[in-house]
């Protein structure tokens, strides 16, 4: 059968990552947290005091830094490596979530990791989600899902998942971090946050996580139809002929 790209993109907390892992699964496909490596890199520099307006800085760094997933065999779940080492908890604490948007405004970081996920997608078979998959990473991706949900709930989905990992943040402090990287990711200069005029709109506020899995699965199935379909009937064509 053959392999598709799925690009899944949207706003921060809207059960993009779990839904993607999820559809994954099911497929027997790579899974790439893209912003996953953008935390990567992010927790790179505060962890060197590289301040994000020192480009020099930062485009060495870009050259030093190494950054992978590694398959948990006891989970199941891809983890990110940041030089060698899982990283997995700290990308995804406060206060990585507190500069990540300002990491990934700078071009040379997003030309560095787009370059890198497109390497890793480019024998397609992958489900791929983050902010601008379906607009620049992969354009042609043949599955584009635009997530979104109201700030409140993904603010409560967010809390939950810190307090699950003994991070206990106030929802309002968490309300304001989700409104500030929405404004910076949609504004940016580089690869903004956007829906690509293909993409189907999930709205995920009132929605399970197997909803969201389901909608995405029927929308690969149709679109595997389709490319079978087209196929059949470019081989009648050239059998004609």
């Amino acid at each position: 059968m053959r392999k598709i790209v799925i690009a899944i993109d949207g706003y921060s907390s809207c059960g993009k990552s779990t839904t993607a892992k999820a559809v994954a699964a099911e497929l027997g496909y790579a899974y790439i947290d893209t912003g996953a490596m953008y935390r990567a890199v992010t927790l790179y520099l505060l962890e060197r005091n590289i301040a994000f307006d020192d480009l020099p800085r930062i485009e060495q760094a870009l050259h030093d830094i190494h950054i992978a997933f590694k398959r948990n065999r006891k989970t199941g779940r891809n983890e990110l490596c940041l030089d060698g080492v899982i990283r997995e908890d700290e990308i995804r604490q406060m206060r990585i979530s507190n500069s990540v948007s300002e990491v990934s405004v700078i071009p040379a970081v997003r030309h560095t990791l787009v370059r890198q996920q497109q390497r890793m997608g480019r024998k397609r078979g992958v489900v791929m989600d983050g902010r601008d998959i379906g607009t620049t990473v992969f354009p042609d991706a043949e599955v584009k899902v635009f997530m979104t949900a109201d700030v409140v709930t993904r603010a409560e989905r967010r809390q939950q998942e810190l307090a699950a990992k003994d991070e206990h943040v106030a929802l309002e402090d968490i309300v304001e971090n989700l409104r500030k990287r929405d404004h910076i990711d949609s504004t940016r200069a580089e690869s903004p946050l956007r829906r690509a005029a293909d993409a189907v709109l999930l709205d995920t506020t009132h929605m399970v996580i197997e909803e969201q899995v389901d909608f995405v699965l029927e929308r690969v199935s149709a679109s595997l139809f389709s490319l079978a379909a087209l196929g059949n009937d470019q081989n009648g064509r050239e059998a004609v002929v």
